[in-house]
């Protein structure tokens, strides 16, 4: 038993690389962020891992956590996965918000969690998103929000596809206090969430080769009516076609949300 515990506890210190397959020594892969040293492959992060990433240290409130998902329709096996999504992910939701304070800014921060149900947007997430640019356009603070998600969640049916007007209609008050939103587009960004809030930011930055897109790759491939090219529905692909305005490494993201804050925001706009 203890050796085999001790293989175990072994293996547990290796992992594989999802694109090229190499071996890497886990505690190296994880202060490298989760990004591949062989291939440059950025493998999906949690979203509480990315605000602490992104945020000053011990600045983070959460907000919002009390929300909790409802099943409206009484659909089929729906209690059921979302008891699995928070088992999985460690959250209640596919999404974390709150506040927090960025190279002295203070701002309000969002991040999705593919892996609460493929970080599918429904009631709930589409309310705290909506929160967000409330709550920025009355504290008059900028937006910052890690976008994560397959699209809108079916087992809510139109009051999940309600979620994409409420959040526009939410966007467009922060705009009118004046106010900057952010977005980061990460693996994947698709359907609703594309077609809605992650769409209308003020600046939109990307991680390297994310999966980009409305429909899924073999749906789009088959209402294309030409072979679409090899990087169809990436972030790059979207950031050629001026939908994505710069593709930036995860290691690079704080620095490059912390200067644009610095370039939209006034001086006395800082914490610190």
């Amino acid at each position: 038993m203890q050796r085999r515990g001790a293989a175990q506890a072994n293996s547990e210190q290796w992992v594989q690389c999802a694109k090229c397959k190499k071996i890497l020594f886990r505690p190296d892969f994880e202060r490298a962020m989760r990004v591949c040293s062989h291939c440059g492959h950025h493998h999906r992060l949690r979203a509480r891992e990315r605000i602490l990433l992104t945020v000053d240290p011990n600045s983070f409130e959460e907000t919002d956590a009390d929300l909790r998902p409802a099943d409206p329709l009484s659909f089929p096996e729906y209690a059921d996965k979302l008891r699995k999504g928070a088992a999985a992910s460690g959250e209640t939701e596919a999404i974390i918000t709150g506040v927090a304070a960025l190279s002295g800014y203070e701002i309000v921060i969002g991040a999705m969690d593919f892996g609460f149900m493929g970080g599918s947007m429904g009631s709930v997430v589409g309310e705290k998103v909506a929160r967000c640019f409330e709550r920025g356009a009355e504290r008059r603070l900028p937006v910052i929000l890690f976008c994560a998600s397959g699209g809108a969640r079916m087992q809510e049916g139109l009051i999940s596809l309600m979620q994409m007007a409420k959040t526009t209609a939410a966007v467009s008050r922060l705009h009118r206090a004046g106010m900057p939103y952010l977005a980061v587009f990460t693996d994947p960004t698709m359907a609703g969430v594309l077609a809605s809030f992650a769409s209308l930011a003020d600046v939109i930055l990307a991680e390297p080769s994310a999966l980009v897109g409305f429909a899924g790759q073999r749906v789009a491939a088959q209402a294309s009516p030409g072979k679409p090219p090899a990087n169809f529905q990436t972030a790059e692909f979207q950031h050629e076609h001026g939908m994505i305005d710069l593709i930036v490494p995860r290691r690079q993201i704080r620095p490059t949300l912390a200067y644009l804050l610095e370039m939209l925001l006034p001086v006395e706009a800082r914490t610190r």
